[in-house]
């Protein structure tokens, strides 16, 4: 069972910090393509609908999906301080307590990614609709 912890300390917790990195990566790309697009050039609204929500739908899905990945990660390492428990017959409420402790690690983290998607969704959303309604003004009406 020493597969489990390792699922769960670098399988779970490296995936969400691998989703983590991309969706930091993604914001920070349309974060400096928002500051240097020439919305004026783009000549209709679906256009620029496409060209400034290009990716965004990972972030989206990133920030949904988080909390699920880390309670996984929970689940697994609840799951291996039981399976500990029935190894060992004297297991203290100590070694107990310390293997729940660890399994919510996960959660833990699958948490703060979906809080870092998610505000970074929105804002990055807003200077979307920012931008447009810049254009929309700029084309009058």
């Amino acid at each position: 069972m020493n597969w489990l912890n390792v699922l769960v300390d670098y399988g779970v917790i490296g995936l969400l910090i691998c989703l983590s990195i991309v969706v930091v990566a993604i914001g920070f790309e349309r974060w400096s393509f928002y500051r240097s697009v020439d919305v004026s050039s783009i000549r209709d609204s679906d256009s620029l609908e496409l060209v400034l929500t290009r990716r965004l739908f990972v972030i989206a899905s990133v920030a949904s999906n988080a909390p699920y990945l880390g309670l996984l990660g929970t689940v697994f390492g609840i799951m291996l301080t039981f399976y500990h428990m029935g190894q060992n017959a004297n297991v203290d409420a100590t070694h107990i307590m310390t293997g729940l402790a660890l399994a919510l690690k996960a959660t833990a983290v699958g948490l703060v990614v979906a809080l870092i998607s998610v505000v970074l969704y929105n804002a990055l959303l807003r200077r979307a609709r920012v931008l447009t309604l810049e254009w929309r003004i700029a084309r009058g009406g």
